[in-house]
């Protein structure tokens, strides 16, 4: 039986809601595994489900005709996925893959959508997260399009070290690849710099960051800016 504080106390957006508003989603929450590189939402897909990660990272991707991708905007404890069909908007608008595994609480997009018809509050908490989203995603693509491949993988560890809670990230080359928008013997050879430097010491699939301060100078403005976001 799920109680008002088991989910709560692990997701940012569900600890936000009152315990009348919890109560909306409460019988309908179904906790689910993460698995890394599982696509959750496809473009132009109809929402099937909202999820409210408790753990892990989500990445998502906006993807070209050719099947290249880079990584625009990432979810994780701090926000939920598909919330937008709950104010009416039916299909996604981008890939979401699981970057990092973890565990977050599935709810139908139907049910999460009768839920913020019944809440102005749940409705607000929502497009409050939706502009955070939007912010982050603006903040990427100028990352994206006017900084250094360096400063930008600096950038995304330190990201994902903040959103998982930890200094190993278990990711792969090839995940980061992708993420970048870089061909991977580009990643190689950057994390090889960084290795080489002590900022971080990099195994097959698990990068730790051994040096964040220095780290940090290394990463492009942007990480600040998103850190600072509320």
């Amino acid at each position: 039986m799920v109680t008002r504080t088991e989910f709560q106390g692990e997701n940012e957006l569900l600890t936000a809601l009152s315990a009348s508003d919890y109560l909306l989603l409460r019988p309908q929450l179904k906790e689910v595994a993460l698995e890394q590189g599982s696509v959750l939402q496809e473009y132009g897909e109809r929402i099937q489900n909202v999820l409210f990660p408790l753990s892990g990272m989500i990445s998502i991707l906006s993807v070209m005709q050719d099947g290249k991708a880079v990584e625009t905007a990432v979810v994780g404890r701090e926000g939920v996925l598909g919330a937008q069909c709950g104010l009416g908007i039916s299909h996604a608008y981008s890939r979401a893959v699981v970057q990092i595994a973890g565990r977050a609480v599935r709810i139908a997009g139907a049910q999460f959508h009768k839920a913020m018809r019944e809440s102005e509050r749940m409705r607000d908490a929502v497009v409050r997260y939706r502009e955070l989203r939007l912010a982050q995603t603006q903040q990427a693509a100028a990352c994206n399009a006017l900084h250094g491949a360096e400063a930008r993988l600096s950038r995304w560890l330190l990201q994902s070290s903040d959103v998982i809670g930890a200094d190993v990230v278990p990711l792969t080359q090839e995940f980061l690849s992708q993420m970048l928008g870089v061909r991977r013997t580009t990643v190689t050879a950057i994390a090889h710099s960084l290795q080489e430097t002590g900022m971080i010491h990099y195994t097959r699939g698990r990068i730790e960051i051994s040096d964040r301060d220095r780290l940090e100078a290394s990463a492009c403005e942007c990480y600040e800016i998103l850190r600072r976001l509320p």
